[in-house]
Order: structure tokens, then sequence, then C-alpha cells
């Protein structure tokens, strides 16, 4: 499905004679561009979904730490990051 996000614009007038209609539009997805003799002021749209965090544990048995994985590096390897 294509979710094409269209910008209106609409006069300040518009948004003082009816905030009403303006919010509902917002609510129902549109975005909105508010204009002061046709020159854009301000963006009214939509806040998007908030991301709930990733739970816990998530990858729990995808991967295993290393036994070796706090132990020092190797020289070599040391002179490569001072290099």
């Amino acid at each position: 499905m294509l979710n094409l996000k269209v910008r209106m614009n609409v006069p300040v007038e518009e948004m003082k004679r009816d905030p009403e209609s303006i919010l509902h539009r917002v609510l129902e997805g549109e975005t909105l561009v508010l204009t002061d003799r046709d020159r854009p002021v301000a963006e009214i749209r939509p806040i998007e979904a908030v991301r709930k965090p990733r739970p816990f544990g998530l990858a729990a048995g995808a991967f295993v730490v290393p036994d070796d994985f706090d132990d020092p590096l190797p020289e070599e390897m040391l002179q490569d990051f001072e290099q």
C-alpha cells in the first residue's frame, strides 16, 4: 500500500476561524502548512506513534559471549590502535 503524505496549505485566517476543523484534519492524518499571505509559517502534523522499548532478552540464545571476552587484547592488535 502506498502511503503518500500530502501537505495542504491552510491560511492562518482559516485556523482562526475554525480551529476545530483544522485539528480534526490533523487527527485524521493530514499534514497542514499554515500560511500568512501565501508564505509558509508553520507546519501542523500528526505525531508519529512512539515505539515501545524492546523487551529485555529479545535476542536471548541468539549468540554466546565467549569466555575470553574480557581478556586483554593481543599486543599486535593494541599496536594497531596506537598507530
